[in-house]
């Protein structure tokens, strides 16, 4: 049982209708749904490239076109799996059921665009719920201040790490949440939460600043730089780091809070594991600091992929991934 956080259609326009008719929805282009219906993974992220844009205006890189690719497949396939999502002051829960999804052509108010149509995904589920199994109600305000950091996302759709599913699958239950109020990570959350500190900027805010700051810096100091007698420049191309950090913050958006490469949750500046600390990285090594040669990957994963080529670096996690599922499964 996966566990997902989840907003339903650009500005969340499909979430009534999730909650009247107990569904779980996500949309698909009409242009780009011969191609996803057939497959061509490739002709899809290709097409998503040249012509699409992510709900802030950005154009996408590969990595959140192959998540767009993917939404589909997770609404369309997911049973038995737990479904989160924040409504103002209120926390919603369903339980995804086996009837196959249905897909219905819309124009394109249905999901709050501008195009044409859209194919609406709909996965029957449990009817939605605001109160937990023992009946208290789900209040978002009287969550503790680490819950809300991984129970609510601004993208589409998330699946929760392992430990952060325990706890979503322990508050739905009513059950008694002390063991992980108890942790040292969590109870200094709350009580910077108490003195006011997390009012000042997010822990997304932060990374976000830091990031920035960061790539301004790297560019600065090494335009010039002799790297096996080769002139290795990184230019920093926006007009500023403002410009910067709204385009980060729209990138993490796109990319619903995961590492672009292993799909991992970001934590933030009050993480368990640094290690999932988000940090810049281009995409090309011997590119610049600009808009299409940027994604979002966890720390560990920028310091092992180093000046790797993108593609090569990829090739080599799927492969690892490949090996533990098969290890996993007996194989």
């Amino acid at each position: 049982m996966d566990v997902y956080i989840a907003n339903f259609g650009i500005g969340n326009t499909l979430w009534p209708h999730c909650l009247s008719n107990s569904m779980i929805c996500s949309y698909e282009d009409a242009d780009l749904w011969p191609l996803w219906q057939e497959g061509k993974f490739e002709e899809y992220v290709e097409k998503c490239l040249r012509e699409k844009k992510t709900v802030k205006g950005i154009s996408p890189t590969k990595p959140v076109a192959s998540r767009w690719y993917n939404i589909g497949h997770i609404v369309s396939n997911t049973q038995g799996d737990i479904w989160i999502h924040r409504e103002k002051d209120e926390l919603w829960w369903t339980i995804s059921l086996p009837e196959r999804a249905q897909v219905q052509l819309h124009d394109g108010a249905a999901v709050g665009r501008k195009e044409d149509r859209y194919y609406v995904f709909n996965k029957p589920a449990d009817p939605w719920r605001n109160k937990c199994q023992k009946g208290r109600k789900l209040n978002w305000r009287e969550l503790h201040p680490k819950a809300k950091e991984f129970l609510f996302t601004e993208g589409t759709i998330q699946r929760l790490s392992d430990s952060n599913a325990e706890y979503a699958k322990a508050l739905i239950e009513g059950s008694n949440l002390e063991f992980w109020h108890s942790l040292s990570a969590w109870a200094g959350r709350a009580e910077k939460a108490k003195r006011g500190a997390c009012h000042t900027f997010s822990p997304e805010e932060l990374a976000i600043t830091r990031m920035a700051e960061t790539a301004e810096k790297t560019a600065a100091s090494s335009n010039g730089q002799q790297v096996t007698q080769t002139k290795k420049n990184k230019e920093f191309r926006f007009a500023s780091r403002f410009e910067l950090e709204k385009y980060l913050k729209a990138l993490i958006e796109a990319q619903d809070g995961v590492c672009a490469i292993s799909s991992i949750p970001f934590q933030y500046d009050t993480a368990d594991d640094e290690e999932m600390l988000p940090s810049l990285d281009r995409i090309d090594s011997d590119g610049h600091y600009e808009e299409g040669n940027l994604q979002i990957v966890c720390r560990f994963i920028n310091r092992w992929k180093s000046d790797s080529q993108d593609s090569d670096f990829r090739r080599l996690i799927h492969v690892v991934h490949t090996s533990l599922q098969h290890v996993k499964a007996g194989i």
